[in-house]
């Protein structure tokens, strides 16, 4: 079955970095296009990066463009995230997704940004 398995998050002070890797099994991963999303406390969920599925194409979110990187390796069934020049407005619970026949989300994984 399709798993979607996020890691790396932490906490870090502002002006930070971390890198979030999600771990993708059950399906054809060079096939998709990958997504991060990401929900902070009291908000909606919403979109902070994409990838297509050769890793050619990238969108971002306009709050994380220029900060946020988002990549993947088709080897290694794995699409990153990296997080730089941290900020307190990042705190968040940050999930990986895939839509294939239907949306597949992962668990999540918290980043803290706080001083």
């Amino acid at each position: 079955q399709v798993q979607l398995v996020e890691s790396g998050g932490g906490s870090v002070q502002p002006g930070g970095s971390l890198r979030l890797s999600c771990l993708a099994s059950g399906f054809t991963f060079n096939g998709y296009p990958m997504t991060w999303y990401r929900q902070a406390p009291g908000k909606e969920r919403e979109l902070v990066a994409s990838v297509s599925a050769f890793g050619d194409n990238t969108n971002y979110a306009d709050s994380i463009r220029g900060r946020f990187t988002i990549s993947r390796d088709n080897a290694k069934n794995t699409v990153y995230l990296q997080l730089n020049s941290l900020r307190p407005e990042d705190t968040a619970v940050y999930y990986c997704h895939a839509f294939l026949d239907k949306d597949y989300w992962g668990k999540g994984t918290l980043v803290t940004v706080s001083s």
